[in-house]
């Protein structure tokens, strides 16, 4: 097994928890989701954004809007529905008891 496709599997499996975080309290258009990621060091190019923040709408999760730019066509903003912000609170429970857990099995083997 190569550490590489293990690394990839655990971005993949925190990358929508990542998005609605990001999200949460402000509307984003897509390219600035996409360097917040990279600034925590989850790269991520439009074609792996892009599917997940359509999953995350159809799912009722988020919503988007078309805002008019300086800087040519619109753009659409995505933002938490009340359910994705709930959904959000769910997922933050959850990650907190999985550091837990992974915490545990560490110091088990010390």
């Amino acid at each position: 097994m190569k550490i590489e496709n293990a690394k990839a599997q655990m971005r993949k499996g925190v990358l929508e928890y990542c998005i609605l975080l990001v999200l949460d309290g402000k509307p984003l258009y897509a390219s600035n989701i996409i360097q917040a990621l990279k600034e925590a060091k989850l790269i991520v190019v439009e074609g792996t954004l892009y599917p997940l923040l359509t999953r995350l709408k159809n799912a009722g999760l988020l919503t988007y809007k078309w805002e008019e730019s300086t800087q040519g066509p619109p753009r659409k903003y995505y933002e938490l529905t009340d359910s994705g912000r709930k959904f959000l609170g769910d997922l933050e429970n959850s990650w907190c008891e999985l550091v837990e857990s992974v915490s545990t099995v560490k110091k088990s083997r010390e």
